[in-house]
């Protein structure tokens, strides 16, 4: 398998957490569920097979893409397909990054996966061909960096939008509040703002950020003391704990350890 990390240099690096790619994946399961982590995705198939989302329940299909599409923020877990001998190549967001890009409200993506090409237009279909035609990772990786410059424009968040989101992403739950409460405009502003330029409200990535600290903590832990988690996150009980967990996984926390997944990636777990 071929797996290649791009290092991002300025100006990309400010917006884009990770840029890859990868050839020749061979996963031991067919769907997998992906948790919220507060980042949005362009996501570009170069193998010629169809992705599908898949109803949380049932696990049937419920939608079909090809070539390119944006992941939204989420709130919630996905379920997606995990192809055999499988190439793509990602673009991940900050999740501050994404507005000076696509342009757009980042709210008006949530909790979807929609073609590219009705957001940023026929010029990602463009780009999806010259990437399918490079031939070598560091080719894709600089058509992809000249195509992203292209579409930057300096609109974005200003600094103090950009601060605020950043002591938010490593306070606490009793911390939080106080950060929002130095915003120089009213509460109503703020939340407007955030959900324009990031997708979600200030309390909504906080406890995105607080789950995934969770996931960190719990990755190859043989045996987890779930209370001492629950108070040191600063969730009010065991079971607001294990309430948020179920939703943002789909299980319960042990549940989580008896499948084993807290030895796979910390954001995707296979389903079959």
């Amino acid at each position: 398998m071929i797996f290649e990390n791009n290092i991002l240099q300025p100006p990309l690096n400010k917006f884009i957490e990770a840029m890859f790619h990868f050839k020749g994946f061979m996963p031991d399961h067919s769907i997998e569920r992906v948790v919220p982590t507060g980042h949005l995705f362009i996501l570009f198939e170069l193998d010629g097979i169809e992705r599908h989302t898949f109803d949380n329940v049932s696990l049937e299909p419920n939608r079909t893409f090809s070539k390119v599409w944006i992941s939204g923020i989420h709130k919630n877990y996905l379920s997606i397909s995990a192809p055999q001998n499988s190439e793509m190549f990602v673009i991940q967001f900050k999740p501050t990054g994404a507005y000076p890009f696509l342009h757009t409200p980042i709210h008006k993506l949530n909790n979807s996966v929609i073609d590219a090409q009705k957001i940023v237009g026929n010029e990602i279909l463009e780009l999806h061909d010259k990437l399918l035609q490079a031939s070598t990772s560091q080719d894709k990786f600089e058509l992809a960096e000249n195509w992203l410059l292209s579409r930057h424009r300096e609109s974005g968040p200003d600094q103090e939008l950009l601060d605020l989101f950043n002591k938010i992403a490593v306070q606490g739950d009793d911390k939080h509040q106080d950060a929002i409460a130095t915003y120089s405009k009213t509460q109503k502003h703020l939340i407007n703002q955030f959900k324009k330029y990031f997708g979600l409200t200030p309390k909504n990535f906080q406890r995105i950020f607080r789950f995934n600290e969770i996931l960190q903590q719990m990755q190859g832990k043989q045996s987890v003391e779930w209370s001492q988690i629950a108070y040191q996150c600063g969730y009010a009980d065991q079971s607001h704990f294990i309430k948020e967990f179920k939703e943002f996984s789909g299980f319960n926390p042990q549940e989580f350890i008896n499948n084993d997944f807290n030895k796979n990636e910390p954001n995707f777990f296979p389903l079959d």
